[in-house]
């Protein structure tokens, strides 16, 4: 190995000399200030009018658990409708048939362009401009008596969690190479086909992550469900807050059921994103 000295004639060999380790001070004076606030946060929870008691004697009652159970149907079902209408719209949206391209784009401009608990709210109130439902002179049905809370609720998060998976789905088939589709109608697939069995298994590394975000702020958002009576967690601890007047307290009980399953939820998606992302890391190896 060649020496410093040699390389740098004329100048001292420092190798030799202790290196002085740099002071980052605007990291101390954020890091003290994120504890001051954090810890001014927890003194105020733990000084506020908040009894602790009930906090625990709430956790688990019948009426939160069945709460947290509807929760995660509807957000299992909303989501498994939002993947079946994103899926059909993005195929939509990569047509060559202007009609079908349009249809798409606009459904996804009308959902995403409108707040989620006024959708639920219009699901909920549909009675009010189609007073009955259903095939007229074979079937029909008054509205109020079939759409309950749980059919609104489900429309509202499906219809509208279809309009934002579509761009990701959309995302994701773009994603492949344009030649996967000639190779696929080179060897005398159809459309569809070369979709299930060549397309999407490629695109799903692409659309894996940010469905995994969508999934668990769809779990979030069937809170808003409340506003139409849906028996969710956070309508259950509401009903019995407007019993019992301790609100903080049902509402940190609501919130830690959310932070559990979002905890939950979180390294399932890591799960799924890793196992299709195999193939991606033999090719790279």
């Amino acid at each position: 190995m060649t020496s410093g000295r040699s390389l740098a004639e004329g100048f001292p060999d420092l190798t030799g000399l202790p290196t002085a380790r740099r002071t980052h001070w605007g990291r101390w004076i954020a890091a003290a200030l994120i504890l001051a606030v954090l810890a001014l946060i927890g003194r105020a929870f733990a000084q506020g009018q908040i009894e602790w008691a009930y906090v625990g004697r709430f956790l688990t009652v019948p009426v939160i658990l069945h709460g947290i159970v509807n929760t995660l149907v509807m957000a299992v079902l909303a989501m498994g409708l939002g993947i079946a209408l994103g899926l059909v719209v993005a195929v939509m949206r990569l047509s060559p048939n202007p009609v079908l391209k349009g249809v798409a784009a606009g459904y996804a401009w009308l959902f995403r362009g409108t707040p989620l608990i006024l959708q639920l709210l219009l699901w909920f109130n549909l009675a009010l401009v189609f007073p009955v439902i259903g095939i007229p002179g074979l079937w029909t049905v008054k509205s109020v008596e079939v759409m309950t809370p749980f059919l609104a609720a489900l429309l509202g998060l499906g219809l509208n969690q279809g309009a934002y998976t579509s761009e990701v789905m959309r995302a994701g088939l773009l994603s492949v190479d344009a030649g996967q589709y000639e190779a696929a109608q080179a060897i005398g697939m159809g459309r569809l086909k070369a979709l299930h069995r060549i397309i999407l298994p490629q695109a799903m590394r692409v659309v894996l992550p940010p469905l995994g975000n969508e999934f668990i702020g769809l779990v979030k958002a069937t809170s808003l469900a409340s506003v139409i009576q849906y028996p969710e967690v956070l309508h259950a601890a509401e009903n019995i807050y407007y019993a019992n007047s301790r609100v903080i307290e049902l509402l940190i009980v609501a919130g830690l059921w959310y932070l559990l399953v979002v905890s939950v939820l979180t390294p399932l998606q890591m799960l799924l994103e890793r196992r299709f992302s195999r193939g991606a890391a033999r090719i790279a190896r």
